[in-house]
């Protein structure tokens, strides 16, 4: 009998003994088994600990794209886990949630690289000053925490529980023990071995324990963090352990959650809201046969409107086809395990002491494609409590399948009165279309939820459901829901990062940040700071410009030519009263002007101006005022390429006004006088800056002569079949598209890649090893055209001249390329550059 593996310490083992069997939720069939016998978990999570280093000398950008590669990765194989996850009792649609909503949650992190800075540990906040003058400051950093994270999961979700906290560890620079719950195991370890086998992620990132190790807290140290999903009695036990009190371990739980959702007075029948409220309660009912931390548990509806909804839900849950969830016109497959549906029929006993059942049963059902007695299938079960504020027990019991409890209120106070006797839970929902109700609703009940989707006609079409936790948005909730909180976008990655608040001179801070820190000593750059490519520019890099005086006409035009006649600018008259003296200069004339002084006017690294970040005036601005700037570097952020672009950063700089009178001002007053603050206006404006392209070789004729005077006859490839006169061949008949002689083709790449193909030339990466080319046969050579090698060189030439003379004569030409669609004079310069590149590399030539 198979065993469900554990990856740790570098390898795939089995733990020792037969196990505990696992069953097959649809058949029955016991197919593996788990034990964690034999494995030894103290060296497990050391092993993390040692191996971490990798993943924490990693910058946010790359740990971010690191996420991104191993998203696109995981689905290009999705589809085995979608066969594996069958087994689990999950349709396809169950699945989809589980498996792709666990990738979402990588892509949906590796997009948060760009909220951090370019380095391994991040800057929190504003600076503060600490003393007068601005001399003596502080700022909080946040480092990767130097533990593991221990992920105890619930057997639920098996990718989304793991992959949902993972990316955010991963994400802030922290390895990962991950423990998914037994019954479940067997998906988790499939994706893991998936994500090992990528060898994305450093060693050590990731270690899997298919199983309960009840020892997994005994050794966990303080700079290790521990969360748990699961059942609020096992969450206590764990929170309790006197290793975490010990060494003050980071502890998250998510818990038992009974989950309302509230139908407002104003959605009765016949309205959208209505219809909405029994399609998402019968869609949380059964989605994952119920088996949903955010399943709704709870249905709370107006007194008036409890048989109508009674009804319709009824009517909605008889839609409901349970049986093999691999078969199409399946709804609901079945819960994980034979003791899972005991378990649920325990609670429902438990509820039914003052509660009835008003729809479905354990065994009058059937199961299509599978045998019911077989299976862990169960119909939906809908209790009605209409005493709701007496009885207790559909509050406190959490029956884990497809349950929930109808119960009605009189007014929305008692409504909210009943949300809040689940004791905290992790989502509610209210559905109505009076934005007053939603209001009420939402604000006085927000102390006892962890989220609240507010649901009507307007919202729906783009709702993704109450039951749909989301990568930017908390996930935990107070009280019985464990009072954790996951997920949350910055702040989730926040929880692995240790937080420290570091003191000293803001030129010592600007080093130690990354950041540039007001007061911080310039760093005078010896060139215009435009002048110099992304990785070239530092934090601190600085530019002082010439003096601009400011006249009274100045102030007039840039009025006219805007249309800003605020009085100020325009009615000397009307001054009495205000702030101002005399006419006084735009704000916004301020800033251009300020651009005009420092913006380099030659073409340069700098793409484009990226937008004004802050701004604020410190004074007003007066005709014959003499201004000029400082214009520093403050910080620098990685970003994507998009389109037809080159790879860029965004660099941030701090730009300072200065007014000169002020300057020589207090050069004269004596000693130990106050002195004025020059300082007018501040502003962080940020621009797009190329990086270096260092990756090609630029193809200048002296070059490519150079190459062909290494090329030999006996040249061999280094990948690729290839002959030295077969690789020239090739090259010169791409010169014969390039120059407009060949057009008589079709583009190849299909239409809806064209476009991502096409803008491919802007990046800087090579073209794989053994790409194919459209007319060429694979593994086959074509004939040989020329007689010998020198020839080929000869022809190689004389058609690169004449590509480079029909674009010389013909600079806005636009020509076809077989694989990257039409080409401009600029791409079939990068595409040569590539290209060539590509071949004389497979040569040695460079």
């Amino acid at each position: 009998m198979n065993k469900t593996q554990h990856y740790v310490q570098g390898q795939w083992q089995s733990g020792s003994g037969e196990g505990i069997p696992v069953l097959d939720s649809i058949t029955g069939e016991h197919f593996t088994s788990t034990t964690i016998e034999g494995l030894d978990v103290p060296s497990i999570l050391q092993y993390g600990r040692a191996k971490g280093a990798t993943l924490r000398k990693m910058t946010f950008q790359q740990r971010g794209n690191m996420l991104k590669s191993l998203a696109l990765y995981l689905d290009k194989r999705k589809q085995a886990f979608y066969e594996i996850s069958y087994r689990t009792g999950a349709t396809k649609r169950d699945s989809w949630v589980d498996i792709e909503g666990g990738f979402g949650n990588l892509f949906a992190n590796a997009s948060l690289r760009k909220l951090f800075p370019n380095q391994s540990y991040h800057v929190e906040g504003d600076p503060i000053d600490l003393s007068r003058g601005g001399r003596f400051m502080a700022h909080h950093i946040m480092v990767p925490r130097e533990g593991v994270a221990v992920h105890i999961n619930a057997f639920n979700f098996p990718v989304w529980g793991m992959l949902e906290k993972c990316a955010v560890n991963w994400m802030a620079g922290m390895p990962a023990v991950v423990l998914p719950a037994p019954q479940t195991a067997y998906l988790t370890e499939a994706v893991v071995r998936e994500i090992i086998a990528s060898g994305i992620l450093p060693e050590g990132s990731l270690q899997l324990i298919s199983g309960t190790a009840k020892n997994i807290l005994d050794t966990v140290q303080s700079q290790d963090v521990v969360t748990f999903t699961g059942s609020a009695k096992i969450g206590r036990l764990l929170k309790n352990h006197p290793q975490l009190t010990a060494e003050s371990v980071p502890f998250t739980m998510e818990a038992d959650s009974l989950n309302a959702a509230i139908l407002g007075k104003d959605a009765v029948p016949g309205t959208p809201e209505f219809d909405l409220f029994v399609k998402e309660v019968r869609n949380e009912m059964t989605t994952k046969c119920g088996q949903k931390c955010t399943a709704i548990r709870r249905i709370i509806v107006p007194q008036e409107l409890i048989e109508d909804v009674q009804i319709a839900l009824a009517n909605q849950l008889d839609k409901v086809t349970i049986g093999d969830p691999r078969l199409r016109e399946v709804r609901m497959g079945s819960l994980v395990s034979d003791a899972q549906r005991n378990s649920v029929k325990e609670q429902v006993a438990k509820i039914a002491e003052t509660a009835e059942m008003v729809y479905g049963n354990y065994d009058d059902f059937e199961a299509v494609g599978a045998d019911s007695k077989k299976g862990a299938f169960m119909k939906p079960i809908l209790m009605r409590e209409d005493h709701p504020l007496q009885n207790e027990a559909a509050h406190i019991t959490e029956a884990f399948g497809p349950v929930s409890t109808l119960m009605p209120y009189n007014t929305l106070e008692d409504a909210i009165t009943l949300a809040k006797m689940g004791k905290g839970s992790l989502v509610s929902s209210i559905v109505t279309n009076d934005d007053k109700i939603a209001r009420e609703y939402a604000v006085n009940a927000a102390s006892h939820h962890g989220r609240i989707l507010i649901l009507n006609r307007e919202s729906a079409k783009q709702s993704t459901g109450h039951g749909s936790p989301l990568p930017g948005l908390i996930h935990g909730g107070p009280g019985r829901a464990g009072g954790g909180e996951e997920m949350g976008g910055m702040r989730g990655i926040k929880h692995y990062l240790q937080r420290c608040a570091i003191q000293g001179s803001p030129t010592t801070l600007t080093e130690v940040t990354g950041m540039y820190q007001p007061k911080a000593d310039y760093k005078e750059s010896p060139k215009h700071p435009f002048a110099y490519h992304w990785e070239d520019i530092q934090p601190g890099m600085s530019l002082k410009t010439h003096n601009r005086t400011i006249t009274d006409t100045d102030i007039v035009n840039f009025g006219n030519i805007t249309w800003d006649h605020f009085y100020a600018h325009t009615d000397i008259t009307s001054l009495d009263g205000s702030i101002f003296e005399k006419r006084t200069a735009h704000g916004y004339f301020i800033i251009s002007m300020a651009a005009g002084l420092f913006v380099y006017p030659n073409k340069g690294p700098v793409a484009a101006n990226y937008g004004l970040e802050e701004i604020r005036f410190l004074r007003p601005i007066y005709h014959n005022d003499t201004l000029y700037v400082r214009l520093t570097c403050k910080q620098k952020v990685d970003r994507d390429s998009r389109g037809q672009e080159h790879p860029s950063g965004i660099v941030k700089w701090y730009v300072e006004i200065f007014d000169a009178n002020v300057d020589a001002t207090n050069a004269i007053l004596p000693p130990g006088a106050e002195k004025e603050d020059p300082l007018v206006c501040i502003a962080t404006i940020l621009t797009m800056v190329e990086k270096k392209q260092e990756v090609f070789t630029e193809m200048t004729s002296e070059k490519i002569a150079e190459c062909l005077q290494k090329l030999t006859p006996e040249s061999k490839p280094k990948w690729g079949i290839m002959t030295p006169q077969h690789m020239l061949e090739h090259l010169e008949y791409t010169y014969k598209i390039a120059s407009g002689e060949l057009q008589d083709f079709e583009i190849a790449t299909p239409e809806k890649y064209l476009d991502v193909v096409h803008d491919s030339l802007y990046n800087f990466e090579k073209f794989p090893q053994n790409s194919k080319f459209p007319q060429l046969e694979k593994d086959t050579l074509a004939p040989l055209v020329h007689p010998d090698l020198q020839t080929a060189k000869e022809m190689f030439t004389a058609q690169r001249y004449k590509y480079l003379d029909f674009f010389k004569n013909n600079p806005d030409a636009v020509l076809k390329n077989l694989v990257f669609g039409e080409l401009n004079r600029y791409e079939s310069y990068l595409l040569e550059r590539k290209h060539l590149n590509h071949h004389f590399e497979q040569f040695d030539l460079l």
